[in-house]
């Protein structure tokens, strides 16, 4: 069963990524991806990998393809297709791409051969959260302050560049 469930949400997220990348319309390109990141977090589940599936949803699905969205509708970018933005070497990348995919389907063959799909003994939300904040507590602690450190500064860069920004503004106003 194990093996059906990942053959099947793999298959999704192998179809879905192909539709992301030969989609005309940018945003049906991002929503395609919405499914193909969603078939991944299926083959975690299929796997009973759930920690690692509901981090799949919640960073990739939920965060970064928002993200997307978002930056695509305050750009104001074009949402009808651009023929002129294609070229002719979509045929070569193709062929590259299928030669890729058979060297590297050919390598998962020769590592795993016929052996099945068997699903993850530690994984779950428990034993990630026991790990976590028994044995690796320090560096994430310290990783936490890092990213805080880095926010702070990027906050401090932006006002620093905002104030510049304002200064040149009021002084090229005094000037006419």
């Amino acid at each position: 069963m194990t093996t059906a469930l990942f053959s099947v949400a793999g298959a999704v997220a192998v179809l879905a990524s192909v539709l992301v990348v030969t989609s005309r319309r940018i945003v049906h390109a991002a929503l395609w991806l919405v499914v193909a990141l969603g078939a991944v977090a299926g083959c975690f589940g299929a796997l009973h990998a759930e920690f690692v599936a509901l981090v799949q949803i919640l960073v990739y699905v939920g965060a970064i393809v928002v993200l997307v969205l978002f930056a695509l509708m305050l750009t104001k970018a074009p949402m009808n297709p651009l023929p002129g933005l294609t070229t002719g070497r979509s045929p070569f990348a193709a062929v590259v791409a299928a030669v890729l995919a058979l060297i590297l389907g050919a390598g998962v063959v020769l590592a795993f051969g016929n052996e099945k799909v068997k699903p993850v003994t530690h994984g779950s939300a428990t034993d990630v959260g026991t790990e976590i904040f028994k044995v690796w507590v320090l560096p994430f602690e310290v990783l936490s302050v890092l990213l805080l450190a880095a926010l702070i500064g990027a906050i401090a860069l932006s006002q620093r560049k905002l104030s510049e920004r304002s200064d040149k503004l009021s002084s090229s106003e005094k000037e006419d």
